[in-house]
């Protein structure tokens, strides 16, 4: 059986925090320390004895299979594209991260899914530990947020902490409490990453592609099934470099009722108001007195805010874009 050690900086070994925790659940899903002993110490003799050292000893270097981050002068981070340092979750994320998602979700090294998961899961969740672990505000000056807190996992993993009136606490039962939860918290991200996320992802990008196909303007998405689509089509229109002027205006999808929706794109994904909201006197009408005004057959609605609105058919709905695109 190997040993791994996980060490922890304070003094008494009292706390214990969510980069560590996760660190540990992640070295035990990969092959070769998945059997291993835990060793919570400080003690150099003993660090010396262990096969993989993470969070303490004050160095850095995966060929000795050494993970700390404290020490002066480091400086690693997940990428170039990352400014934020790395915590032990993230170093050990960085090192062994794609052999657990790719374990986890029966994929390929040379599948590029792969990447794309890797690369998403850090920037959703073990981001965000590498920040807080480093002390950053996630809203310095600027209104833009520097990293995703999507789970408040570092606060719910101290709350695991000892009390500080707890007489004769169980520490180490505690720390594997975190271990677990935190690994939960992971395993709960990367399942919807891979099976949820990246089909989604799939259906915008097929759509996107076939932009041109529905309306020459290239402004028009329709999906041939409901799915999550705006972050999605923001980070395609990111990623393809598309210009402002150009950027989807309406996303068309079938509702639960075989109905159809056409739903305005907003500014950005967390807004309410929209690139081009449905025409003004649209507002608010329904059914006939709606198809009457817009002169388009089977209409439903248009809410009030003219984000979004409904057509009994596709064509339909189609033809409510194309209007509204012209208006």
């Amino acid at each position: 059986m190997q040993d791994f050690s996980v060490m922890i900086i304070i003094p008494n070994l009292v706390i214990h925090y969510s980069d560590e925790a996760l660190a540990v659940f992640m070295l035990r899903q990969t092959q070769t320390y998945k059997d291993s002993t835990i060793i919570r110490t400080r003690d150099q003799q003993k660090l010396d004895e262990c096969d993989i050292v993470v969070d303490v000893g004050g160095v850095y270097d995966p060929e000795k299979n050494r993970y700390d981050h404290h020490q002066r002068g480091f400086f690693e981070t997940f990428s170039p594209q990352h400014s934020i340092k790395l915590s032990s979750a993230g170093l050990i994320y960085k090192h062994f991260g794609k052999e657990i998602i790719g374990t986890r979700l029966n994929l390929n090294p040379a599948d590029p899914k792969l990447e794309l998961l890797y690369q998403k899961a850090y920037e959703d969740l073990i981001e965000g530990l590498d920040a807080q672990d480093n002390g950053i505000n996630r809203y310095p000056e600027e209104c833009q947020a520097k990293y995703k807190d999507l789970t408040n996992l570092p606060q719910q993993v101290a709350r695991l902490n000892p009390w500080w009136n707890t007489e004769n606490p169980d520490i180490d039962g505690q720390f594997y409490k975190a271990v677990e939860l935190t690994g939960s918290e992971f395993y709960n991200l990367i399942d919807y990453l891979g099976l949820a996320w990246l089909p989604a992802r799939e259906i915008v990008m097929k759509a996107f592609e076939k932009r041109f196909e529905i309306d020459k303007s290239g402004r028009i998405l329709v999906l041939d099934m409901f799915c999550p689509w705006k972050a999605h089509l923001l980070d395609l229109e990111k990623e393809k470099n598309i210009a402002n002027d150009e950027n989807i205006l309406y996303v068309l999808y079938p509702d639960d009722s075989e109905n159809w929706r056409v739903q305005c794109v907003p500014v950005t994904l967390e807004a309410f108001n929209s690139r081009k909201p449905l025409p003004e006197e649209w507002l608010g009408l329904r059914d006939a007195e709606l198809s009457e005004k817009a002169k388009i057959e089977e209409c439903i609605f248009v809410h009030m805010s003219g984000f979004i609105g409904g057509n009994k058919t596709k064509d339909g709905a189609l033809e409510m874009a194309k209007k509204a695109l012209k208006s």
